[in-house]
């Protein structure tokens, strides 16, 4: 699976953490960056370059800063995305299962490196449940997005 991974400078080290779980796991990372730290550079700035990824190819993204927060409102602003900040393991299952989501949040401030791992590994192991309430709600965010993002 083709997964995307961006962070500011707060998540960067869980960020390479993972990349490597992730490839150890067979799946296909690709850093976004950053690739050092500088305690200046700006969340948004990743987002955006994970989120066109991730639209562009149909692929998934994992984005992390210091408490996820502002990864999840950059992502969900772009139509399409469907981005879900999670702290644990039922956040996680249920941003899936329920969600559908294409992006990851995580906060690395906020929960453990072996914490961050099992998040991951449940959210790409998930399925979407396809129940009709689930696929409605998700049809009601689609027209909230076509009528109030600016085009």
């Amino acid at each position: 699976m083709k997964i995307y991974l961006g962070s500011d400078h707060a998540g960067l080290e869980l960020k390479d953490k993972l990349a490597e779980f992730l490839k150890q796991n067979g799946h296909q990372a690709e850093d976004l960056g950053p690739s050092t730290y500088d305690a200046e550079d700006d969340y948004p700035d990743y987002a955006v370059k994970v989120c066109e990824k991730v639209l562009g190819e149909n692929a998934y993204g994992i984005l992390l800063c210091g408490t996820g927060q502002g990864m999840d409102r950059v992502a969900n602003k772009f139509p399409g995305i469907d981005a879900a900040l999670c702290w644990d393991e039922l956040t996680a299952k249920v941003a899936r299962e329920h969600g559908d989501t294409n992006i990851l949040c995580i906060g690395s401030k906020t929960i453990t490196e072996d914490l961050a791992k099992k998040i991951v590994q449940i959210w790409l192991t998930e399925s979407f449940s396809n129940k009709e309430r689930h696929k409605r709600r998700i049809a009601k965010i689609r027209d909230i997005e076509s009528r109030y993002l600016k085009k």
